[in-house]
């Protein structure tokens, strides 16, 4: 089939509420170059750090919750301003429609890609650009990608919804559980745990060997025990202290305190979201007295995506899609996530 030169897609055109995702029909479909392929897009997940973007809650002048910024705001993105109109979406799963010279891949290989792309540079080891916010990603017909950054994902036994739904999630609960160096037999609290990251860390810990307990909303409980938690703390109730042996937070605001607490002397605290405010507040000395270590986690490491991959072909990893939209229904989708009233992860097809 000839790939047309025009696709459908949704632009983010400014940063702001759902008035600024403007839907296109005439969005010129990128060419490859050396190195780079076109791919097809199938299915794309919903995301906080889409609607992060979009809000622009990345600026440093934000200080509140994601759902509470009512500010303009120049660079909002990840690493800083952003080229309008900008094509979202962190989340791929595709097919290889064309290739570039020098690229191995075959048009008809399913593939998918981290949302945090590694860009190493000279003073900088840890450096990377995001799709989605620093390159167009997938909330569009096609996507350009460079092929270092794509994996083959064609023999996994996950549907098209079900690999969409895990780069920014499951990318992003592997990379905490590998920074907070999680194995068997440790004590795991995860934060958030009914949502998309949530439930995928509490899955990989388990998978780990480890004793898994999630905190989330008492009707959703149940939900995170189906995914390998052995208990759950309802929001806002007081933690057990000196229990655990790591906590993985991607909620941050005013219970930080007691995720601090709640670790045993010599634990490890990994975050990778601050989905209740970014500024938080505790006693240091319940820091360094009792030895903790406060791991900020973004940059993810090539074998971290490269392991997740494995355990995707393999099968061993299925992350809860709670419902799909055309990708024309996006506004709907994000209003629907925000809302939290679905468990696990929203997906969308162009």
């Amino acid at each position: 089939m000839a790939i047309p030169q025009v696709m459908s897609g949704v632009y983010l055109t400014q940063h702001g509420g759902p008035e600024a995702l403007e839907w296109r029909d005439n969005i010129q479909v990128p060419q490859t170059g050396p190195g780079q392929v076109l791919v097809r897009v199938l299915a794309a997940g919903v995301n906080n750090t889409d609607i992060n973007t979009r809000v622009g809650w990345y600026s440093s002048g934000v200080t509140g919750a994601t759902d509470a910024v009512d500010q303009d705001v120049e660079a909002g993105g990840w690493g800083g301003a952003l080229q309008f109109p900008r094509i979202q979406g962190g989340d791929l799963c595709g097919v290889v429609e064309a290739v570039g010279s020098g690229v191995t891949f075959q048009p008809g290989q399913r593939v998918t890609c981290p949302i945090n792309l590694p860009r190493p540079r000279p003073g900088n080891p840890t450096g990377f650009i995001a799709l989605g916010s620093e390159m167009d990603g997938a909330f569009a017909q096609y996507c350009l990608v460079e092929a270092a950054d794509l994996y083959d994902v064609s023999a996994s036994p996950l549907s098209d919804e079900e690999i969409a739904a895990i780069p920014c999630a499951f990318g992003t609960a592997e990379n905490l559980l590998t920074r907070a160096r999680v194995t068997s037999g440790q004590k795991v609290l995860v934060t958030g745990a009914s949502g998309g990251v949530g439930l995928a860390a509490v899955q990989l810990a388990a998978l780990r060997g480890a004793t898994v307990w999630g905190v989330t909303s008492a009707p959703k409980a149940e939900v995170v025990k189906s995914q390998g938690a052995v208990g759950t703390f309802d929001r806002g109730a007081e933690l057990p202290a000196d229990m655990f042996d790591v906590v993985i937070d991607v909620v941050g605001g005013p219970a930080w305190a007691g995720l601090i607490l709640a670790l045993k002397p010599g634990g490890h605290y990994a975050v990778s979201g601050a989905i209740a405010g970014p500024i938080v507040q505790a006693d240091l000395r319940d820091i360094y007295l009792r030895d903790i270590t406060i791991h900020g986690c973004t940059h993810q490491a090539f074998e971290v995506f490269g392991r997740l991959v494995e355990l995707i072909n393999a099968g061993r990893v299925r992350p809860l899609i709670s419902k799909t939209y055309p990708l024309r229904d996006i506004a709907k989708a994000q209003a629907d996530f925000q809302s939290k009233a679905f468990p696990g992860k929203l997906v969308l097809i162009p």
